[in-house]
């Protein structure tokens, strides 16, 4: 359902939130995430583009939230990367359809809103303070205070 684009980039900004404020170095991020390297550094490039992480070159330099995690969104990171796409007319052009989408199709668009809607309600804080024992890309769980 989501691309590899997608699976990474969150990856990326949960392990950056859990280690907000400080600056991590690409393969620091890449080994805790299990996202080769050279796609990372893509993926990082991108969100630092759509204003979602800073990148800093040199010594005390890395990758950082551009952010508080209570600030961002799962749904920001997924529209930075790649967008949801939501079906406004019919995909199959039928003309008898006019604007008005088959229920097949309508029901594939409300299905991605309740996406959107659960993804905009959702701060990478939210994900980090749940209660789950599962906690993000970690074997252990977490000491929770």
């Amino acid at each position: 359902m989501f691309s590899q684009t997608v699976e990474y980039a969150l990856r990326a900004v949960v392990n950056l939130a859990m280690k907000s404020p400080e600056p991590q170095t690409t393969a620091s991020i890449a080994e805790a995430t299990k996202v080769p390297s050279a796609y990372l550094s893509k993926v990082l490039q991108g969100l630092k583009e759509k204003g979602i992480v800073k990148l800093q070159r040199g010594i005390g330099g890395g990758v950082s939230l551009a952010h508080e995690p209570s600030e961002l969104t799962i749904l920001d990171i997924v529209n930075a990367v790649d967008p949801i796409k939501r079906i406004h007319t019919c995909p199959l052009d039928l003309k008898s359809h006019g604007t008005r989408l088959c229920a097949l199709h309508f029901r594939m668009d409300q299905a991605m809103m309740s996406m959107e809607n659960a993804f905009r309600s959702t701060t990478l804080a939210e994900l980090l303070q749940d209660s789950n024992p599962s906690v993000p890309l970690c074997d252990q769980p977490a000491a929770r205070s």
